[in-house]
């Protein structure tokens, strides 16, 4: 009520100002000037009678000015009647058009504020939005809630090879016989993921942090929140935010962690604990990994729902890669050992093309690079991991960071010193 009684007295006064600048009768100052015009005319006539009294002036003189004194001062009268009568009452017209100009002033103002603003919103202090958004974010769906509401997988994409595809239903043959082979199950929660299988990635995935126990690593609860938000459709659910809190206990700087905790108070009404925990990730870089695209396209949005003034920094030349599909790593060969040594060859080396393809085409993080020159070595050929190596040199040149990453991988591989 305070807010309209406010709004109300304050668009009264603005209505009266304009209606009282429209309605009013003359200038005061207008009168002014004219009233000292004919003073002094009137007093320049007695000035002329005394000097026609003293002799000072001849008759002829005197009626000359008297005439030219007596026109002037008509003038000066004709002049403050014509004022008078265009700054007197307004006639039908203009009250009609002070009344419009009113009516449009209130109801327009008022219709744009119904239709725009938030009419009955209550004004929330900084304590009760905190408190707004701390139930909004206990109260949320859960993964479970939110899974029977998503649509349900309808079969690997058109393109997907049909070699890729039997090797795939022999991993989950693999993993069925196998149920507590955390290298099988690893390898299933992948490739079930990169064929849009969510929910049975999301299976294996927790299934292989229970089949972990205690040897379960910050990374691992990062990749089965991951998990979970992309089956959720990107939402972060309170299983996911509990995979969340428990990687960040035991690495507190887990990138993937801490952009998806960003997202959690992004979707629970805490832009300003979200932009904190992005800006930093931002800044920290490197623009190559996956979670800097999606960063800089929000924090903007985000910096001003926070009330801060923010231009973040350049993007540098680093590719930013796609991790949609992400390749083998040198456990993922191990893994595959539990297979056919046909299947097992053939799984390994479409998953090593599919990368090296993708890093070749579109680029890719340092950790990709320093992934397929692992696996290459792993596999003994050791000649193409020479050939990348000299590749990820060249791409990483600028960005001595990415390039140890990479190099790492490389000396492992025997392909560096």
């Amino acid at each position: 009520m305070v807010f309209w009684a406010l709004t109300g007295a304050v668009t009264l006064a603005v209505v009266l100002i304009l209606s009282r600048q429209m309605l009013r009768k003359s200038s005061s100052s207008d009168q002014a000037e004219i009233t000292s015009d004919m003073r002094i005319y009137r007093d320049q006539l007695k000035e002329l009678e005394r000097d026609i009294e003293r002799g000072t002036v001849t008759e002829a003189e005197a009626d000359r000015a008297q005439l030219e004194i007596s026109r002037r001062l008509l003038e000066a009268d004709r002049a403050a009647k014509a004022r008078t009568v265009a700054s007197d009452a307004p006639d039908m017209m203009t009250r009609g058009t002070a009344g419009i100009a009113a009516l449009v002033l209130i109801l327009g103002g008022f219709g744009l504020y119904w239709t725009l603003g938030s009419p009955g919103a209550h004004d929330l202090g900084l304590k009760k939005r905190i408190a707004l958004a701390q139930e909004v974010r206990d109260t949320r769906p859960t993964q479970a809630e939110i899974e029977a509401q998503r649509p349900a997988w309808e079969g690997p994409p058109a393109e997907t090879p049909a070699d890729y595809l039997e090797l795939i239903k022999s991993l989950r043959a693999s993993v069925e016989k196998k149920p507590d082979d955390p290298r099988g199950l690893d390898l299933l929660v992948q490739h079930e993921t990169n064929l849009g299988n969510h929910i049975a990635a999301r299976e294996a995935m927790d299934h292989l942090i229970t089949v972990k126990g205690d040897e379960v690593s910050a990374n691992d609860f990062a990749r089965q929140a991951d998990v979970m938000i992309m089956t959720a459709g990107g939402y972060v659910s309170p299983e996911a935010e509990e995979a969340l809190r428990l990687a960040l206990l035991k690495e507190p700087r887990n990138h993937v962690a801490r952009y998806y905790t960003g997202l959690l108070f992004a979707q629970t009404d805490r832009p300003d604990l979200a932009f904190r925990m992005w800006r930093a990730l931002l800044e920290e870089g490197p623009d190559g990994a996956p979670w800097i695209t999606p960063i800089r396209s929000q924090i903007g949005f985000l910096a001003q729902a926070a009330g801060v003034d923010y231009t973040p920094p350049t993007a540098s030349e680093t590719p930013a890669g796609d991790t949609a599909q992400p390749g083998p790593t040198a456990e993922d060969v191990e893994a595959a050992q539990d297979l056919s040594e046909e299947d097992r060859g053939d799984l390994i080396q479409s998953m090593v093309e599919r990368l090296s393809e993708r890093l070749a085409t579109e680029g890719g993080t340092p950790d990709e690079w320093a992934r397929l020159i692992s696996v290459l070595g792993v596999l003994g050929n050791t000649e193409r991991a020479v050939a990348i190596w000299g590749e990820a040199k060249e791409m990483f040149i600028d960005h001595p960071d990415a390039l140890d990453i990479v190099r790492i991988a490389a000396k492992q591989a025997g392909v560096a010193e």
